[in-house]
């Protein structure tokens, strides 16, 4: 058996950087009980790992609200705004491990906003970047995930008085399908609005969502390793099960049913952004040696 890993699998420069943050406070604070404010990344794994070692996830506003010591790390994710300055008015310490590319998204939603500008986020509403991102906007914003959406999208709809020569903003989250983006803001775009449109998809992404299609092309079946909860191993998985019917979304090798790959001569593998090395590693060693 042939198999094809892909170059670009594992994690991005974002989520190495988040996690790399947690491993050295873990060394520097040996006083302060270490907190994240939800998972540091998207990745059960990694989030056990750093459990055992002590560090705790807080898992709602609610629960970050009653806190008055400690040290908190914000997820590769981001946050809204409100969060930042509730920690620094409650004077509770927090390291901001925000991918620098949410960061900029987060500029970029913050002074459009203030400019005036409606401002439309391209993405799930329920994944944590985007309602991050929604949160450094003023109140002129919509989440559009799909062209069902993108087609109701009107200003006019919003229960606000702006005129039809409103300036839009339109942002991405940072992990989505680019070619999905695109069909979306086309249909924004033919609503006649003063729209300004800027791809604040990570390069990483889009590299990693084109060399998964390009392998899964050629291959008889394809592994796509990640989180269930991992927004861009999702949308890998969809790229993959496009071009190729035998695709397979497994977190870890336990998951793997090798009896899928019995007669197949050539197997692709890639990765979403928040998986570790070792995870890929162990499942490629395996289907090489086992065919």
């Amino acid at each position: 058996m042939r198999v094809i890993t892909a170059k670009s699998a594992g994690f991005c420069f974002g989520v190495k950087r988040a996690v790399e943050t947690v491993y050295k406070q873990l060394e520097l604070e040996t006083e302060k009980q270490i907190y994240t404010y939800g998972p540091i990344i998207h990745n059960e794994e990694v989030v056990k790992d750093l459990e055992e070692r002590g560090v705790k996830v807080i898992r709602s506003e609610e629960e970050l609200e009653k806190l008055t010591e400690g040290l908190v790390i914000i997820r590769s994710h981001g946050v809204p705004k409100r969060i930042c300055d509730m920690l620094e008015k409650r004077g509770v310490s927090y390291v901001d491990a925000t991918c620098p590319f949410v960061k900029r998204i987060h500029k970029i939603v913050s002074e459009e906003s203030e400019r005036g500008s409606y401002i439309v986020i391209v993405g799930d509403p329920e994944h944590p970047e985007v309602q991050g991102i929604r949160g450094w906007a003023k109140d002129n914003v919509s989440v559009i995930q799909n062209a069902e959406e993108a087609q109701k999208f009107s200003l006019n709809s919003c229960g606000n008085a702006i005129p039809c020569r409103q300036k839009v903003c339109v942002v991405a989250q940072t992990t989505f399908n680019y070619n999905k983006f695109k069909d979306l803001v086309e249909i924004i775009s033919e609503k006649g609005y003063d729209i300004s449109v800027l791809n604040t998809i990570c390069n990483a992404t889009k590299e990693r969502q084109t060399e998964a299609r390009s392998i899964a092309e050629e291959v008889d079946a394809m592994i796509v390793i990640g989180d269930k909860h991992s927004s861009n191993t999702q949308k890998l998985f969809e790229i993959c099960k496009k071009a190729c019917n035998n695709t397979y979304y497994i977190q870890t090798l336990g998951d793997l049913d090798t009896n899928q790959l019995r007669s197949v001569e050539t197997v692709g593998i890639t990765a979403g952004a928040s998986t570790p090395n070792n995870i890929i590693e162990e499942v490629q060693n395996n289907v090489r040696i086992n065919f």
